[in-house]
């Protein structure tokens, strides 16, 4: 089922898009000490005093929170950006957004302007916000529903891969020095001109092509690329079976989501699942792990390097959850990392408490926070984007994504802002809080969330419609209003409406 243009599409896809998501989560933390001497350098030379450390803490909070505001930037727009360019146009276009982001923050040390680094990390969030809906629309639309879970923890693990490549730049052997730190924002351009030199040779997403475009002959010839295969016939029908009883409608809002009763408790299991993702604590340790590793005893020179064992467990994590998610199945990976996550954020709050007492508990407090990220990556980490993809039809996946983005993005905001203040006031207990909050996600993942393992999007709606106390009539006139016909009556007006793969007036 692993077609070469299948491949090639997920790696370039996620390359230039959660890849670089990743990399700017990391990326902010070993030059933090050199970009807060910059920042204080700055002031003085504007005002010819140093800037006080509250303010300073409130400046670098800013500095790393407001790649998040981006984010949910990005994740508004996107619903108008894909229906009018497409899946794949909006992935290569969003690139504009990340080379611009990428010469505002590499220069901003010679411009003498921290200004252009606030603006920058702003920017790169509008294009994380865009491509962490995008990326996921796209891969769920190209994918066989046997693979889908897989191609989509793409997703996760180049978020991961991106992670430990800011982790592995910004050692002092590289980047990770106060004359070459601009050099870690400027390495964004690379990832962004790779995706804009190979996407263009691959196909738009074919349900795409066929359910808003009504473009038969190309959707057939992007499923026949993606699927390796001549005979397409079973997978267009697939989605024309989707497409009959739509054909009425438009591409949903968001307010008509919501009203919408026979998606209710898919809209509210995106919501736990995406705010748990973020509000778990693993961003915080993403952005604070030199911190941490400091409280934790850990001598200042070795910091560097242990960090990077985080961005390995994590990556690994990520792999073996995309190998094993198809046979394991959405749920059990979900409950079971937060579940895990739970443990290991007791066990490291206790030892952090009473390092001082025991030698050996600092060398336990990591490996607590390297369990917790591993824990996280095989399930929480990528499975989101993957049931956000799963759970809706074809009109109404762009209203879902963008509530899916913006509970995410301001997740994000809330950790990246009040996590120094938390630690500040809870000290070492402070992770007992991301405890109680997986232990929250867990719960309700286990009454509520069904298997979506290999099954398609019409047998995910099923699962739901006990829930949702509507009838399978109730929940496909709900999916799909306006005046319904027969079956028959729907496949002769498409029949009748499609010449040669071009549509005629009057299809919708």
């Amino acid at each position: 089922n692993w077609s070469g243009s299948l491949i090639v599409a997920s790696l370039t896809g996620a390359f230039g898009s959660s890849f670089l998501y990743g990399y700017n989560l990391s990326v902010v933390n070993a030059p933090a000490v050199y970009i807060k001497k910059f920042y204080n350098e700055t002031w003085e030379r504007r005002y010819g005093f140093s800037v006080d450390e509250s303010t300073l803490t409130l400046l670098w909070s800013i500095t790393v929170s407001i790649f998040a505001i981006g984010g949910l930037v990005g994740a508004v727009i996107v619903t108008p950006i894909v229906k009018f360019f497409g899946r794949k146009c909006t992935l290569l276009l969003n690139n504009v957004f990340a080379v611009t982001a990428a010469l505002l923050m590499s220069l901003s040390l010679l411009a003498g302007s921290f200004e252009m680094l606030i603006l920058g990390r702003i920017i790169m969030g509008i294009d994380a916000g865009i491509s962490l809906s995008a990326l996921p629309m796209y891969l769920s639309e190209i994918s066989p529903k046997e693979i889908r879970g897989s191609l989509g923890q793409v997703t996760a693990i180049f978020i991961c891969i991106g992670v430990f490549t800011g982790q592995v730049l910004g050692l002092p052997e590289i980047f990770g020095q106060e004359s070459r730190w601009p050099y870690l924002f400027g390495a964004i351009i690379v990832p962004s001109l790779i995706q804009v030199v190979i996407l263009p040779f691959l196909p738009e997403s074919p349900r795409y092509l066929l359910l808003e475009k009504h473009n038969t002959s190309e959707a057939e010839k992007a499923f026949q690329r993606f699927l390796g295969k001549d005979d397409v016939s079973h997978e267009i029908e697939e989605v024309l079976a989707e497409s009959r009883v739509q054909r009425n409608t438009k591409l949903v809002s968001i307010l008509q989501l919501l009203r919408t009763r026979a998606v209710r408790w898919q809209v509210v299991t995106v919501v736990v699942t995406m705010g748990c993702y973020q509000l778990c604590g693993l961003n915080a340790i993403w952005y604070y792990t030199n911190n941490i590793f400091s409280e934790a005893g850990i001598n200042h020179e070795t910091i560097p390097y242990v960090t990077r064992s985080t961005g390995a467990v994590e990556t690994l994590a990520a792999v073996f959850s995309g190998l094993v998610i198809e046979r394991l199945g959405r749920r059990p990976l979900l409950i079971g990392g937060f579940g895990l996550m739970i443990v290991f954020f007791s066990v490291l709050t206790a030892s952090l408490t009473l390092q001082e007492n025991v030698y050996w508990l600092p060398y336990l407090s990591i490996f607590c926070i390297l369990a917790i990220i591993a824990s996280f990556c095989i399930g929480p980490g990528g499975i989101p984007f993957v049931l956000t993809g799963e759970f809706f039809q074809q009109s109404q996946r762009p209203a879902a994504f963008m509530i899916a983005g913006t509970v995410n993005w301001l997740s994000n905001f809330a950790v990246g802002l009040l996590f120094p203040f938390i630690q500040a006031g809870l000290q070492t207990y402070c992770f007992l809080v991301f405890a109680g909050i997986c232990l929250a996600g867990a719960a309700y993942l286990f009454f509520v969330l069904p298997e979506t393992k290999n099954k398609t999007f019409h047998e995910i709606s099923q699962a739901f419609a006990k829930r949702n106390k509507v009838t399978l009539e109730m929940q496909e006139m709900n999916h799909y209003p306006g005046e319904r016909k027969s079956s028959a009556e729907q496949e002769s007006d498409f029949t009748s409406s499609v010449d040669n793969g071009e549509t005629k007036k009057g299809i919708v």
